[in-house]
């Protein structure tokens, strides 16, 4: 059951920069919006979309949605990290992805969302109802441009995800595993290592279509081979970048 997140229109912060002489949006502020849907927008459609969202505030391993339920909303992530999940005819989960900051969610073709999404750490969005933004995006065509951008980023995503799926070994698959969040993080202005890994070792397993025991052995193996120094067993370093990329690929 989806519990309900503590929410709030977004506060106006005691000092927004100011721009042309005049206070800019509180989205300036936000760390995440340079890498999001929103990053095109100028002083103006800011305010204007600004004044559309509602602030969702979740705790760690608390739901935002299910499979299934009725989609009134999307989401913009700003801060923490989550999981989407679906679940398999068989009553098993597959993982289907990690989202950072600067991630969109919860836009859908149907009437309910297609997957569940769970906060891996607590979790900061803005939400907005999905007929005001489908309105606000119909009008904002550097938005749409944007949108589609990200949902193209998606497609490539799926398509590696199914060949990690498809042909790597276990081995191979955590690398490209922690490659891949190496990336996200410096794409986002952050170090690629060391890193964080909010998820489990059992959701990393379904995320990889392994077991716990064979992605424990991989990173165990990735460690005594000097591939990665496991600070914590949340917090990962990578002393060469490189030879690990050459474990993803299979060189």
């Amino acid at each position: 059951m989806t519990l309900p997140p503590s929410e709030g229109r977004l506060p106006l912060p005691p000092a927004l920069p100011r721009e042309n002489g005049r206070p800019s949006s509180p989205c300036a502020l936000c760390a995440a919006r340079q890498f999001s849907v929103c990053a095109p927008l100028d002083q103006d459609s800011q305010v204007r979309f600004f004044a559309l969202a509602t602030t969702i505030r979740l705790e760690q391993r608390r739901t935002l949605f299910q499979e299934g339920d009725p989609a009134g909303h999307v989401f913009n992530l700003t801060d923490g990290a989550v999981s989407i999940s679906k679940a398999l005819a068989d009553g098993r989960r597959q993982i289907t992805g990690f989202l950072l900051p600067g991630d969109f969610l919860g836009l859908q073709q149907g009437d309910s969302y297609a997957y569940t999404a769970e906060a891996l750490t607590p979790i900061a969005l803005c939400r907005f109802p999905i007929e005001k933004f489908q309105r606000f995006l119909s009008e904002t065509p550097g938005m749409e441009h944007r949108l589609l951008s990200m949902a193209s980023n998606e497609l490539a995503a799926a398509q590696d995800q199914m060949l990690l799926l498809g042909r790597k070994t276990a081995v191979e698959r955590v690398a490209s595993f922690l490659i891949s969040l190496s990336d996200r993080h410096a794409a986002r202005g952050r170090p690629g290592s060391p890193i964080s890994l909010p998820m489990t070792r059992g959701e990393i397993a379904d995320y990889l279509g392994l077991t716990i025991e064979t992605v424990s052995r991989a990173f165990t193996r990735l460690r005594k081979e000097g591939r990665i120094v496991l600070d914590t067993v949340d917090r990962v370093r990578f002393p060469d970048l490189g030879t690990l990329r050459e474990i993803a690929t299979g060189g």
